[in-house]
Order: structure tokens, then sequence, then C-alpha cells
């Protein structure tokens, strides 16, 4: 009897470790491609945890210029089961999700596939018995998927389970801040609610993470999904008002409006005619040069009500038209439509809701996109909330822009000689836009400005109306010499076609900079990263501490005996303690002798020399907080444009993996602008600022988000972090640290993601920087 318990026992201790083992299976061989294959595999010799690597090679089918390009796996099919799939090798134009197809002789199951340029790209399937064909088709060139590889691997369904929660928790919103085995706990309870397996509830949440809507190429399905579903009953809105106040549209009509068609005159009166909201007033304003014959012809289309008046006038420019119209308006708030472009039917009556519902606003604006003379929109523009260095580099705020009169009547008359020059509406707009801002900054409050994230005003796509670069830099340039706090500022034309560039004084005497740089051996990271911050930064009024913790290589430590004799602004400060990211940058500080912290990792090289220059002269302005670089990977994909709140788990950098050269989503990769957080791999901020917000959190945060916490902190201070693209630098990304791998490293993040979540819960999930219509799964600015 004894023996058949141990026997027993022996057999039960097999079966456990079976379930809990690694789930790497035996690799299977690797057929040939039966034709040289536009995307083709590469042999990987490495044994991945959890998996059985089945590598395939794809061969594409077609390729049509500018669309889909379809390609077929040829070789080892995966096993039936749980499998991931890995991606490797895209180019810099793969953007969007493929979509894999595999093919039984029953039915056809569709996944979509993130793509991730310069970075693999994983998910996890389930594959089902009979696979015959297996298809992938992407947005992208042939070119693109050159180096391509496709690579499947087997997972036992423990560890399929475990990483699949892992994904919910990360980027699903109806799982965030949960464990895993709630995650799957939950996931049981709804197949049984639906009465279905929990293999396909799961899936169905898990695709959720993954499928991506290009902002371009996915737009028509997203007006036509999202947009549709998230509409309002106009009518009952209306009904619930406190207050229905009346909004003054002003129309100037120039010869050259008329001679481009009479259509879109009319496709703007219609846009007015039909919206749902009606306490509403258009006063139309002729140009001189509008004959009697021309002005009749208008007439024909104007509906016959007290609530449309066409005026003609001596005037030729837009400033001038504009300015008739606005005296002749009876509105408690006025905004600008020009002809060809159009509201949504809802516009008006969402902003009569806001009206109520922030009495304190005295500028709203909503979200835009183009809309082609067939009725077609595209390149929509999700607009953040109020940010004003984002507007003192480029007009986001756009052509929805509604101003309560009475400041609008203040506005103008500052800026009356200005305004009476301009003949263009952007450069109106512009201006007004401008006006406001510094009126904002000395009189306004944080609720002086409302964004309304919705798809309310359609620009024609034949009527350009866009603002030179030279009018840009006249416009910010002539504002910013009224303000005496920004009179030394110098105004450059920007990195786009629209956008400026200021470059703020530096203050006399230059502050001193204290560059923290944490490190533990690894001379070969720390040796480049030191010697190209001395070599190469024209800022030369820093001093460089070098926070060594617990080295015992002796190449490192002679290395930093060395560059301390070498440069006397090099001080090496010893911290005997476990690594702890938050402690060690508190203790420099503490050490520090500059007004000024910067916070660097010891993976950084500055791409150009004016990078601490243009840092410094961002952080000297009294209501800035931190200040952000733009970092970029070795092999020059972006790393770093700022950080976005609740992408994935708490947080995440975007525009990540984007090309160098990329102007990003509306150009925000190339211009300054306010963001909620920064990374401290590169990080500035003033030193009372730091111990105000008591530096970094060593108690909660001895890793990860410490600096988005500080960030936050600084934010509530009253102060507007910042990110700038004129402050370039490599970052070899935690290279010294190593990636967060172990139980033990797991656990800790773990506790670090749910502190974030509990201090900062509301703030992750609404960052004004963003859109509550862009994703936050993925860091490109998809849409949601």
């Amino acid at each position: 009897m004894r023996q058949h318990i141990v026997r027993l026992k022996e057999c039960m201790a097999a079966v456990g470790r079976f379930i809990n083992m690694p789930p790497i299976w035996r690799r299977r061989p690797v057929l040939h491609a039966i034709a040289p294959p536009a995307v083709k595999a590469v042999s990987s010799e490495h044994a991945t945890e959890g998996r059985d690597a089945a590598e395939q090679e794809v061969q594409a089918l077609e390729t049509p210029a500018h669309e889909t390009t379809q390609c077929r796996a040829v070789g080892n099919r995966p096993w039936p089961g749980w499998n991931m799939i890995e991606l490797d090798g895209l180019e810099g134009d793969a953007h969007g999700a493929a979509t894999l197809t595999l093919c039984t002789r029953r039915r056809t199951v569709e996944y979509s596939v993130s793509l991730r340029p310069g970075k693999t790209t994983k998910r996890i399937i389930w594959v089902p018995v009979g696979v015959r064909d297996i298809t992938l088709s992407f947005s992208a060139s042939t070119e693109a998927l050159s180096a391509a590889t496709v690579q499947w691997v087997w997972l036992t369904p423990w560890f399929a389970h475990n990483r699949l929660a892992r994904r919910l928790i990360n980027n699903h919103p109806d799982y965030k801040g949960l464990r895993t085995r709630k995650v799957i706990r939950q996931l049981h309870v709804a197949s049984v609610a639906k009465g279905c397996w929990w293999r396909t509830v799961a899936l169905a949440d898990y695709d959720q993470t993954h499928a991506k809507q290009h902002i371009n190429d996915d737009y028509a399905r997203w007006i036509e999904t999202t947009e549709c579903e998230t509409s309002c009953d106009a009518q009952q809105l209306i009904a619930d008002l406190h207050y229905a106040p009346l909004f003054s549209l002003v129309m100037p009509v120039t010869f050259d409006d008329f001679q481009r068609g009479e259509k879109y005159f009319v496709a703007t009166i219609d846009s007015l005619k039909a919206q749902s909201y009606f306490f509403w007033e258009v006063i139309i304003v002729l140009s001189a040069d509008i004959s009697d014959e021309q002005r009749r012809t208008l007439e024909r289309y104007i509906p016959s009500s007290s609530r449309v008046s066409m005026i003609r006038s001596y005037h030729r420019t837009y400033a001038k038209l504009d300015h008739q119209g606005f005296i002749q308006t009876h509105g408690d708030g006025v905004m600008r439509i020009s002809v060809g472009d159009q509201l949504a039917k809802e516009a008006l009556s969402q902003l009569a809701n806001a009206w109520n519902d922030y009495p304190d606003a005295q500028l709203f604006y909503g979200d835009e996109d183009v809309i082609s003379s067939d009725g077609v929109r595209s390149k929509p523009s999700f607009k953040p909330d109020w940010n004003p260095d984002l507007l003192l580099s480029t007009n986001y705020i756009g052509r929805l822009a509604l101003y309560k009169r009475r400041l609008l009547w203040q506005l103008e008359a500052e800026q009356a000689d200005l305004l009476s020059h301009l003949t263009n509406r952007a450069a109106v707009d512009y201006a007004l836009a401008l006006t406001f801002l510094m009126w904002k900054s000395t009189h306004g409050t944080p609720s002086s400005v409302h964004h309304l994230p919705k798809m309310l005003y359609h620009r024609n796509a034949l009527f350009s109306y866009e603002l030179s670069q030279k009018d840009a830099v006249f416009l910010v340039g002539s504002v910013l010499k009224q303000h005496v706090a920004s009179a030394q500022a110098v105004v450059h034309p920007g990195l786009t076609e629209h956008s400026v560039r200021i470059e703020w004084p530096i203050p006399n005497p230059a502050p001193l900079v204290s560059l923290l740089v944490p490190t533990r051996n690894g001379v070969d990271i720390l040796r480049p990263c030191v010697d190209a911050i001395l070599e190469r930064t024209a800022y030369t009024h820093f001093e460089l501490l070098i926070l060594d913790n617990q080295s015992d290589c002796p190449e490192t430590l002679a290395y930093m005996r060395e560059v301390e004799q070498r440069d006397l602004r090099v001080r090496i400060l010893h911290w005997d303690y476990p690594f702890n990211y938050s402690a060690i940058n508190n203790f420099g500080a503490a050490n520090a002798h500059g007004s000024i912290i910067g916070l660097v990792n010891n993976d950084i090289e500055p791409v150009n020399e004016h990078w601490l220059t243009e840092m410094v002269g961002q952080v000297c302005r009294s209501e800035i907080g931190c200040v952000g670089a733009k970092l970029y990977y070795p092999n020059g994909m972006l790393q770093h444009g700022g950080v976005i709140l609740g992408l994935g788990d708490v947080a995440g950098h975007a525009h990540r993996f984007f090309p160098r050269e990329s102007d990003g989503y509306t150009g925000r990769l190339k211009v300054v602008q306010n963001l909620s957080a920064v990374t401290a791999a590169c990080l500035l901020l003033r030193r009372h600022v730091f111990n105000n917000v008591d530096g970094l959190n060593e108690k909660d945060l001895t890793v990860a988000y410490n600096d988005v916490d500080l960030c936050l902190k600084v934010r509530e201070a009253g102060y507007r972090n910042l990110w700038t693209p004129f402050a370039e630098l490599y970052h070899h990304e935690s290279i010294s640290r190593g990636a967060d791998d172990t139980p033990t490293k797991r656990a800790r993040w773990l506790s670090e993601v749910a502190y974030m979540r509990r201090v900062w819960g509301k703030q992750l999930d609404s960052d004004p920087a963003y859109n509550p219509n862009l994703t936050l799964v993925h860091e490109d600015f998809s849409l949601r």
C-alpha cells in the first residue's frame, strides 16, 4: 500500500512539474519558401520562454500602391491551441494593425496584430485544429516588409492565461488595477452569463487591446461606429438647459470665395439650417468687390429668417470684414465660420450645453476635421485641452473658437492696430487666440477656457486659409513684446510649415545646473554618457554629479576617479544602499549646488550641443515646472516624445517608435508643448520646485513611475510641465538596471502600479494634454 502511495505522489509531482513548467516546446523544422519572398524569415537560434518556435516565411501576394499588402505564410504551421505570434523586422512606414487570417476547412478566424516598426510585435492567438492557409494583411509597402519575420510560439495554457490576463490589466479599461486571478475569475463569470466558452470572452476583450484604428485609414469606420454611438439626444439636451445663449456667427464673403463656386456657400448655410439648436444668428459680410448681381445670387440661398443678415462692406481685407460683422452681432457668444466650412449638426447644442456647465469659461473650442466637396471627411484634429505653450508654437485652437462677446470686445480693442492689417482669416484667428492667451495669463483662471472633445467643425478641403510661417512669427513676436515677462524672447521659424520656435532668454548671471547621474558599474555605458555631456554641451555652467550606487568594477571606479580629476565640474557621490532610484536622486539633489536640478540617466548622449541651453531657457520661466527632452533609441527611432497618462497600465511615451524625421500627430513631435509628465531620463526643474513637492517618492516608487509622480505633484502645485523637441538626446533605455523579468521585480512593479492608481487614478484616465477620442492602448495617437 505504501509503495502505491509513494508511486502516486511521484506521478502527482510529475504532473505538477508539467503544469508549472516554463512552456518551452521542441522547435519544429522550418521549411524553405517556395519562391523568393518579398517578406522573408530570419532564422533565430534563441529558445524563448514559453514557446515552441515554428518560424515561417511570408510571401507577398499583391502590393497595390499605398494600399494593403497581403502576404501568405509559407512553411510550418503553428500547432493547435494557444500560440504567440511574433512579428519582427518592420520598417518605418508600417502602421496600424495587420490582419492575421487562419483558414480551416470549416471556418476562417481573424486576429488583429498591432504593428510596431523597429520593435517585435507579440500577441496571443488561439489556433484551431486543421489550419490550411495563413495570410497577413499589412497597411505597409512591400519595402517596409522586406526584412520582416514571423514566428509561432506554442504556449502552455497556464502561461497563455497569465499573459492574457496581464495584457487586459495593462490595456483594457474594464480590468485596470485588478490582479491576475481576479481577471481570470471575472472572465469565467462573464462566460457563464453569456453561455459561451471562457476562451471566447477572453479573446474578445484581449482583441480590443490589439485592434488599432489608424488616424487616417480608419477614420471613416470611426465615424460610423464610435462617433455615432456617442451622439446625444440634442432635443433633450436643449430642454435641460438652464440658460439658452444666443450665438452669433460672422461669415465674411470675399470675391475669391464667390469665384470658387456657389455650392460651397450653400453647404455652409445648409449646415447652419440643420442645427438642432435654434438660438443663433449669422451675419454675412460681403466684400466691396462683390457685385450687386453676385449679391442677389447669394441671397437666393438665404432662408427668409431674421436670424440671417447680409450686409455690404466697403472693405476688402478679412480682418476689417470680420470686425464689421462683429459690431453687428447681438449674441452672448461670437464665433467665425468661413465659406465652405460646415458645422456638425449638434455643434451649437453642444456649445450651449458647455456654456451652462462651465459658466466661467470665456473661450470654448472643439475638434475639427476636413470635408471634401462630396462630403467625405478626413484628417481629424483631436485637440488637447488648454495648452499655452502649444498655442505659442502653433494655432492648435483652429477654427471652432467661440468667445463670450464681452471679452471679445476687449480683445479686439487691445489688438485693433494689429488686427486691422491682417488679410487672412487664419491670421485673425491666431491673433485673437494669442491675445486671449495673454489675457488669461494675467486675468484669467484655469476655468476660463473649455475644450469640447467632440468633432464639431468640418473645414473645407479646398479653402486652405493656412497661416504662413512668416505671419506666425510676426504675430507671436508682436504679442510677446507687449508683455514685460516675455519681451526678451526671440521668435524663429519652427520645424513645421505653420509653427514657430521661441528662444527664451537665459537669466544673467546664468544659473548653475546640477546634473544628477545615478550609476552602478557599467563603465561602457557611463563613459560615453559623461564624456558626451562634457564635450557636447554649449551651456557650460553646470556640475555633473555621478551618484555611485555600490559600484565594485575596478574599471568603473578608475574611470570615475579619472573624470573627476580631469574636469572640475564632475563630482563623485557614493550611495551605499540597495538600489532605489528615487532615494539616490534625492540624495544627489540634497548635495547639489545648483539652483536647477537635472535628472539624467547614465545611458544618455546629447545629439547636439544646444540641448541644455534650450532646457535651461524653458525651465527658468516662472510658470514652468518640469522640462523634458526629445529622446531617440540608438537606431534613430523615437523613444520619448513626452508622457501620456493612462497609456497602458499607468502612462506611456507619446509617439514611441516613430521615425526620427516624423512630424507626429498634427505636427506635435516638432513643437514645444505642455504635457502632464516627461521622463526623468532627461528632466530639468528648479531646485525650489523640487523641494516644495518633496522630491521623488522614495518610499512607494523606488524604481518605476517616480518621474510621472513627480511631474503630477509639480502640476498640482500650479506649474506647467513642458516638452521641447529642440533638446535632442540618445537614450539606451534601462540598460544598466535591466528589465523587470523576475518575480521580485514583477511584484515591486505591481505595487508601484497600484500606488499610482490609488493616488492619481482620476488624472491617469483623463490626460488634458491628450484627447479622449484617442487610444489608451497604443502610443501612436491612433483612434480609440
